[in-house]
């Protein structure tokens, strides 16, 4: 770990950022260009101390997962984040099948999107960032480990994801994702993380063999979602996905039907913001 070159890394990014770039608001008169220390570690979900600490070259090393956090808060191209890896004393993440760097583009429409719910998720269900509104929707993007990572994964051996929606509408979601999941697997088939996923699937969870076994296979690019939160009550959105050229990483924005209750609902959890309603993990949304 290069402590000193790692530190005037940082420095340097967070230097050639503006709040409007990242969604965050200008306030008053700023002292240095670029953004403040605390709002890089509130756009990679760390204390504040700790990337202080990594400017100032004293802190420890980072783990993978904070590592990822810091290059999307600072937007860094993937050669930029493959530097950012050496420089903490890590091997630089592999280029192929679902590498999870999120370009500066798909991010930039990530912070354009005002007033609705909005997230950008991996071909796999993982969920790479999301915006105030989604976190309002449906709690902070948890931390979550290995397989679990996926919202699909979660979404078959986890009930308590369930609890998210009307148990009415559980039959045709798992329909959704094992489609979308057969659908991604075609376009990279060799890919080791999605055949990990698929086999860990097929093993724990009868519901998604059955489902698999059945060979219907679509990419999911629409869809409508009611969602039960315990503020607003059960709201129903529209959500439409629009995905990278390479089709492994989707931009998902949720929205009312115009006239609709939603309309209001949205208003209401926009007014609430990121108050945590339940325990983020029982509330997470898969795309």
């Amino acid at each position: 770990m290069e402590r000193n070159e790692l530190a005037d890394f940082l420095r340097r990014r967070r230097a050639l950022l503006q709040p409007e770039n990242v969604g965050v608001p200008a306030g008053g008169r700023r002292r240095t260009p670029g953004l403040r220390r605390f709002e890089v570690a509130q756009l990679a979900g760390m204390s504040p101390d700790y990337y202080a600490r990594l400017e100032q070259g004293r802190g420890p090393q980072p783990s993978v997962m904070m590592l990822t956090a810091l290059a999307r808060a600072l937007r860094l191209t993937i050669d930029e984040r493959d530097h950012l890896f050496r420089l903490a004393g890590h091997h630089a993440p592999p280029r192929i099948g679902g590498d999870e760097h999120v370009s500066r583009g798909l991010l930039r429409l990530l912070d354009g999107v005002r007033g609705l719910p909005a997230l950008i998720a991996s071909d796999l269900n993982v969920v790479l960032a999301q915006n105030p509104m989604a976190d309002a929707l449906v709690g902070a993007r948890p931390l979550f480990r290995g397989l679990a990572r996926s919202c699909t994964y979660r979404w078959f051996t986890d009930p308590e994801l369930r609890r998210l929606y009307p148990a009415e509408d559980h039959e045709h979601e798992s329909r959704a994702q094992v489609d979308d999941l057969r659908a991604t697997l075609a376009a990279r088939p060799a890919d080791p993380l999605a055949g990990k996923l698929i086999g860990a699937l097929r093993a724990e969870s009868a519901e998604f063999a059955g489902l698999w076994a059945r060979h219907d296979v679509a990419v999911r690019r629409s869809d409508r979602k009611r969602i039960l939160h315990p503020a607003v009550g059960l709201i129903e959105l529209d959500f439409d996905i629009l995905a990278t050229a390479r089709q492994d990483q989707r931009l998902i924005v949720y929205s009312p039907a115009p006239g609709s209750a939603a309309v209001s609902q949205l208003e209401l959890l926009a007014v609430l913001g990121q108050e945590r309603f339940t325990p983020a993990e029982d509330r997470h949304l898969p795309g």
